[in-house]
Order: structure tokens, then C-alpha cells, then sequence
């Protein structure tokens, strides 16, 4: 299971904390963070690899970062500076190494959780 929480609104600017509860399964797979904003197509937004490599997307580059416990445990994504183009569902998502990273399918997604950004 992957279960998202953290969502919520804040005015541009501000930050926000994603987690994403990990289950057994899933500890040593590649893990990332997708979101869809309303009426767009999911997007890739950070990806963290088996050995541990991360990736953002360039739209959040500098202000996202992705994270695990030492445990693997829970994904984090720390979200500042946020915008109102940030606005979308944060879904976390896992695939089963080797094949598996930033820009390739992920198989297994959680339900998601909205974040909303005002101007």
C-alpha cells in the first residue's frame, strides 16, 4: 500500500510536507512523487532510485525535495515557495528495480491527496 497525507491549502509562498506511508512491499523499489493538476495529465515531479539518486523535474527544481526515512518507511516531499501552478493531486508511486526511474512508468500509485496554492 502507498497512503498519501499532508495535503492541504496554503497561499503562494508558503510550504507544505507530503508523506507517503510505504508498505513492505514496496521499501526497495523506486519510489517517486506525481501530480495532476485539474483537466492535465499527470506529471513526473521527483524520483528517488533504489540506490538512492534523486531527480526533480525542472519545474520544481530548487524548491521540492524528496526524502525517505531511514527505514524507508515513509516518502517524503517537502514542498516551498509554492505556486498557484503547483495546484494539483500528489500521488506517490513505486516500480520494482533495475528498470525503474524518473521518466519511466511507474506501476503502483496511491490514492492521492490535493494540494491547493492561492495567489
Amino acid at each position: 500500500q502507498l497512503v498519501e497525507s499532508g495535503g492541504g491549502s496554503v497561499e503562494s509562498g508558503g510550504s507544505l510536507r507530503l508523506s507517503c506511508a510505504v508498505s513492505d512491499t514496496y521499501k526497495r523499489y523506486c519510489m517517486a512523487w506525481f501530480r495532476q493538476p485539474p483537466g492535465q495529465a499527470r506529471e513526473e515531479v521527483a524520483s528517488i532510485d533504489s540506490g538512492g539518486r534523486k531527480t526533480y523535474a525542472t519545474s520544481v527544481k530548487g524548491r521540492f525535495t524528496i526524502s525517505q526515512d531511514n527505514a524507508r518507511n515513509t516518502l517524503y516531499l517537502q514542498m516551498n515557495s509554492l505556486r498557484p501552478e503547483d495546484t494539483a493531486s500528489y500521488f506517490c508511486a513505486a516500480d520494482e528495480p533495475p528498470l525503474c526511474g524518473f521518466g519511466l512508468s511507474y506501476e503502483y500509485y496511491g490514492q492521492g491527496t490535493q494540494v491547493t496554492v492561492s495567489s
